[in-house]
């Protein structure tokens, strides 16, 4: 009976520590966080194209939180700063991501403002990162008569000459689509996150 007594106490003692170190102080440092003064909500928009994006998987092969340099090269990659608390403050849920089939995707819209380049990526990526293994979203695309889509007002997407459809055709951009460019563009945290440095 004693050694059942002190074996559940240590189990007991192990479970405390375990989730003080990884749930209570974790909690502590960023129950209080705000978040910076450069980020912005969401648009209603932008959160139908958030909702798109986890639909799609995106998350599997994108991540979005670039590393300290210390802790690796995202920062020579392009990817932007390393990610803080803060970054996250309208994320829920949280899209960190823990494969990098893809580039990371924390600050796309700063290294590729261009809608039409997100909408043509979307709808064939090879046509663009010769050799990608992205897969391509063409049902978040309509094949229209031109003159159907122009009479419509629909602005079609351009795509380099070998990837579009047959003469008299043009590729639209479903809503779903749309949204999704937004959200994508909404991707930009080069605002700073510290304060300035103090003058001499």
């Amino acid at each position: 009976m004693d050694n059942e007594v002190k074996l559940v106490s240590g189990a007991m003692v192990a479970l405390a520590v375990a989730t003080a170190a990884l749930v209570v102080m974790p909690y502590m440092e960023v129950r209080d966080i705000q978040p910076p003064p450069g980020l912005k909500p969401y648009t209603s928009a932008e959160l139908r194209g958030r909702g798109v994006y986890i639909a799609n998987g995106c998350v599997y092969c994108h991540s979005q939180q670039p590393r300290d340099r210390n802790f690796g090269p995202d920062f020579e990659r392009g990817w932007g700063r390393a990610s803080v608390p803060g970054d996250y403050m309208y994320d829920k849920p949280h899209l960190l991501g823990s494969m990098r089939t893809g580039p990371d995707l924390f600050n796309i819209a700063s290294r590729q403002p261009s809608k039409d380049w997100h909408l043509g990526h979307l709808y064939q990526p090879r046509a663009y990162v010769p050799g990608s293994i992205m897969p391509s979203y063409p049902f978040l695309f309509t094949v229209k008569d031109a003159k159907e889509a122009e009479k419509e007002g629909e602005q079609p997407v351009s795509l380099p000459p070998a990837y579009g459809p047959n003469v008299g055709q043009v590729v639209v951009p479903t809503p779903e689509a749309l949204d999704l460019v937004k959200y994508l563009l909404a991707l930009n945290h080069t605002y700073p996150v510290l304060p300035p440095a103090p003058n001499p």
